[in-house]
């Protein structure tokens, strides 16, 4: 019986403690759970084509911006490039500015060239221009004739210092001339004077530059000293001044321009009085290097006693080469208008720009 028992009692014992160990995990292969592992696979392979999706757009922004921030670089620098130059400031030409007058557009800059105050008898409205020297000389040949005698009086070299100083719109002025006259009445000479004039010296001012209708403007100081001898000389300091003005009408072809002078004088007699004098002249440019000008001027003395001391009126005119932009030659010639002026006028001269 306990025989029995035990045979039955070995089996369940053994079958309990097999239980009680624990039953082993199934094993699972790829190939008998492609579904999980498929859903894992494509579920990283997206996340990588996500995270590259993103890596792209990233740098396609990136692109965009760079080529956005290249073409603002490229439009900018157009931009500067359509925009005009700024220029420097150059000091002033001319002492005061127009304060009425129409806007006008900024000139474009000229030619730096030589501008004279011969050959005509009205100088130039613009100074040389600081640091400047300039040397203006010529000759001139007078004849006038009157109660059967000739006068003819020769002036050389009309010599002319100009120096540009302190600024652009300020000269200061030297010149002196050599006269030699000869007055003849029926063959024999009757007069003879010859000799340096009175030494003469100036300071010019250029005022304003033109402003459309409004014209470019200058002023001289003026005065003739006491250096020279015998009747050639006034004897005394004979202060003057002269005002200036010009426009530019067409460039580069026609201008005008005119002066107004009042100025010291003496006659024969030691009589002093004031002499006005009035010009107006027209420039005409034909070529780059060749130039004309026609002119009126006039004299009108005031208070003069003299009876032979009476208004004068000319007409000239003349032609200008320029060689060089710093050199000029030129000509002229001219005749009276009235009784008291001189028959009539020739010269020749040049000028010259350090």
């Amino acid at each position: 019986m306990r025989a029995r028992i035990a045979l039955l009692v070995l089996p369940v014992a053994t079958a309990l403690a097999g239980g009680c160990a624990s039953v082993p995990e199934t094993i699972t292969t790829r190939a008998q759970a492609p579904g999980v592992e498929l859903a894992e696979y494509r579920g990283d392979r997206s996340q990588a084509e996500k995270d590259k999706a993103e890596s792209k757009s990233v740098e396609k922004q990136d692109g965009k911006n760079k080529d956005a921030g290249e073409k603002k670089e490229n439009g900018d620098a157009e931009a500067e490039k359509g925009k005009p130059e700024k220029k420097e400031k150059k000091p002033p030409k001319a002492l005061f500015e127009w304060a009425v007058g129409p806007e006008v557009a900024e000139k474009p800059e000229q030619e730096d060239r030589i501008i004279t105050d011969r050959p005509d008898f009205t100088e130039a409205s613009v100074t040389v221009g600081q640091g400047r020297v300039q040397l203006e000389a010529g000759y001139t040949y007078y004849r006038d004739r009157a109660a059967g005698a000739t006068r003819v009086t020769q002036t050389y070299p009309e010599a002319l210092l100009r120096v540009g100083v302190l600024s652009d719109w300020l000269e200061l002025r030297l010149g002196s001339t050599y006269e030699h006259s000869r007055t003849t009445a029926f063959g024999q000479i009757t007069e003879h004077l010859s000799g340096c004039d009175d030494l003469y010296l100036g300071t010019k001012v250029a005022l304003t530059e033109q402003k459309a209708h409004l014209p470019e403007t200058a002023i001289i100081f003026q005065a003739t000293l006491p250096t020279a001898a015998g009747p050639l000389s006034a004897g005394k300091v004979l202060p003057g001044i002269n005002l200036l003005f010009g426009w530019d009408v067409v460039p580069d072809f026609l201008t005008v321009g005119g002066s107004f002078q009042g100025n010291r004088v003496v006659d024969d007699t030691g009589h002093g009085y004031i002499e006005f004098a009035q010009s107006l002249t027209i420039g005409y440019q034909l070529t780059r290097q060749f130039g004309a000008f026609t002119e009126w001027f006039a004299f009108y003395p005031a208070s003069a006693i003299a009876p032979d001391v009476t208004s004068q009126h000319y007409f000239n005119g003349g032609f200008s080469y320029l060689v060089t932009p710093d050199f000029q030659l030129d000509i002229r010639a001219g005749w009276g208008l009235n009784h008291h002026a001189d028959d009539f006028f020739a010269g020749a001269g040049f000028a010259v720009r350090y």
